[in-house]
């Protein structure tokens, strides 16, 4: 079916609808005033005179017309049913305190005078019914759904699924009505957590608010709690951290709703609830930085990624996509990387002068050649071999493609007149102890050394720990591994690691350019670091699991090269406060 014929198929369908809703308004007028009357003379139809009986009929017609009109005037006959709310009801109100003076002064300029209880009593009744007709549907539909809907949660109730819901505000209430309202659930409220004692006691949708975070385990327990739902979108990430170490010791399954931002967009709905992820227990607000100043400096300009295709090079290419760069290229050894970013950002950006070429940093000739040919205004050098263990038996490839892929990167990019140059580096490049670490420091060193030479490009690098979810770390590893069934494997029980987001890392690497005055190494400030065994047993909670009981840690020691710990400064660097 065509777009257009589907629109006029849709307009027919409203059409249709507000004609008989119109008509079901008309009638509802009717037997409003026909109340009114027989109620002035004591619900006895005889005592009715025939002069009043005669100038009702007459007026009727006027005041059926007057009130359509002010309905449709107040877009009353807009409203789709199945979402009728309080505001509907506002309206219908508010539309009588123009319907009943219109129609009084209508009825004394044709000398058709009524009892005054006639017009107060028939404006209450009219109130009643035009409400009450609008909620009908939405009652009579929730009563279908609750009673008499085959595998509905009251017939159903070997499949229900119990939900305690955290939070007590605005996208609990949400997120309530939407769990009792649907057919497309199984999942059934039957009590709210919440920390504001006040609330306690009281019932919000008729789910009853029985305690605060430290009657969690006990409440999960007591009501039989299959899922456990956070949906508290504007608490602090501290916050949020403590009250899901608590329900995770309940053994339910633990989901949450988005962010306050999508809260304030209405996205709050049973199809936006996703499972807890190990980032909202890392304990620590998102990073957030001066995007705006950033992005504002990005557009209209031509950028150049190398490493695009990587988990940091394409978080970098999507969010320097979205501020219409004058140019966007894409530079990658390996094609399905560089080939998946690109198909990603052609759907989203259709508009977006994109570039993507396959070829190694490592090659002087052809990274040369593509700084000559697209002269770009930034470069953001991601490309790298990455991995601890791998590079220690590999030490050649890592030299060759850290650290003489980032000097001829670097020299190209001075000889090509690049404004701003940005090393993504590492908190392993610190004191190193490892290849992978050694070659990233010597790619800082190659930076510092750069910025020094006689050129405009201003090189700076950009320091992060352990990046959430990329590529090659150990979140998505501990995942698989408990999915297959264990054992997960810790290389030691005591080893801890500076933790960020993948976002957050993309928004220091494009803080830093916008910052960089040429020569300095930022880092961010991370928090505290993270035991990775701690991780490994919160995932497996998370999971519905128990550590040592369900899944089996096993510790394999600590691999060629690898520190206890991670540090973010060498004693001889100094550090400095930025915004």
């Amino acid at each position: 079916m065509s777009k257009d014929k589907l629109h006029t198929n849709k307009e027919r369908g409203w059409v249709r609808n507000a004609i008989l809703v119109g008509i079901i308004d008309v009638v509802a007028v009717w037997a409003a005033y026909f109340m009114a009357l027989i109620l002035r003379f004591d619900l006895q139809f005889s005592n009715i005179p025939q002069t009043y009986l005669g100038m009702y009929v007459k007026l009727m017609p006027i005041w059926c017309t007057v009130t359509v009109l002010v309905f449709f005037i107040m877009k009353l006959y807009h409203s789709i049913w199945s979402f009728i709310s309080l505001e509907e009801g506002v309206t219908v109100v508010t539309s009588y305190l123009i319907i009943v003076p219109v129609c009084v002064v209508l009825s004394l300029v044709l000398d058709m005078r009524m009892p005054i209880s006639f017009y107060f009593a028939g404006a209450i009744f009219g109130m009643m019914l035009h409400v009450g007709i609008r909620f009908s549907y939405r009652f009579l539909r929730m009563v279908r759904t609750h009673y008499f809907t085959p595998g509905s949660k009251k017939n159903d109730d070997e499949k229900r699924e119990r939900v305690m819901i955290i939070g007590g505000g605005d996208a609990g209430s949400v997120l309530i009505r939407e769990l009792k309202n649907s057919r497309k659930t199984i999942q059934v409220p039957v009590c709210i957590i919440d920390d504001n004692h006040s609330k306690v006691g009281r019932k919000l949708y008729g789910v009853p608010i029985v305690g605060g975070r430290d009657d969690i385990i006990t409440v999960a327990a007591e009501y039989d709690i299959d899922t456990i739902i956070f949906a508290i979108p504007t608490i602090s990430g501290r916050e949020k951290r403590d009250i899901l170490h608590i329900c995770k010791e309940t053994g339910c399954k633990l989901r949450t709703v988005p962010g306050v931002y999508q809260l304030a967009n209405g996205d709050v709905s049973i199809s936006s609830i996703r499972e807890v992820e190990l980032t909202d227990l890392l304990g620590r607000d998102p990073i957030v930085v001066d995007n705006d100043a950033v992005f504002n400096m990005l557009t209209g300009k031509t950028v150049l990624v190398t490493g695009g295709g990587g988990s940091i090079g394409s978080e970098l290419c999507r969010q320097i996509a979205s501020h219409s760069p004058k140019q966007l290229i894409i530079f990658d050894i390996y094609e399905n990387n560089a080939y998946e970013i690109q198909q990603d950002l052609m759907r989203k950006y259709p508009d977006l002068d994109l570039v993507t070429l396959i070829g190694s940093v490592r090659n002087t000739h052809r990274i040369t050649t593509v700084m000559q040919d697209y002269k770009p205004d930034i470069v953001f050098h991601a490309a790298a071999h990455k991995h601890v263990p791998l590079m220690e038996v590999s030490p050649n490839e890592a030299v060759k493609n850290n650290v003489m892929g980032t000097y001829k990167t670097a020299k190209a990019a001075a000889d090509a007149g690049v404004k701003k140059f940005v090393l993504i580096s590492t908190d392993k490049a610190v004191n190193p102890t490892n290849i992978m670490g050694a070659t990233k420091r010597i790619c800082e060193m190659i930076i510092q050394m750069m910025n020094r030479a006689d050129n405009d490009t201003t090189f700076v690098a950009v320091r992060f720990g352990n990046v959430l979810g990329s590529n090659g770390s150990v979140i998505p590893l501990f995942k698989k591994q408990i999915a297959e069934g264990g054992p997960v494997t810790v290389t030691h029980k005591d080893i801890i690691r500076y933790f960020m987001t993948i976002p957050e890392a993309v928004s220091l690497v494009l803080q830093a350019s916008y910052y960089a005055q040429g020569g300095e190494i930022f880092v961010l400030d991370m928090g505290e670091p993270v035991k990775i065994d701690d991780m490994a047993r919160n995932l497996i909670k998370l999971s519905g699991l128990r550590p040592d009981v369900d899944i089996k840690i096993e510790y394999t020691g600590l691999r060629p090269g690898e520190k206890l710990y991670e540090e973010k400064l060498m004693e001889a660097e100094g550090m400095k406060t930025t915004d």
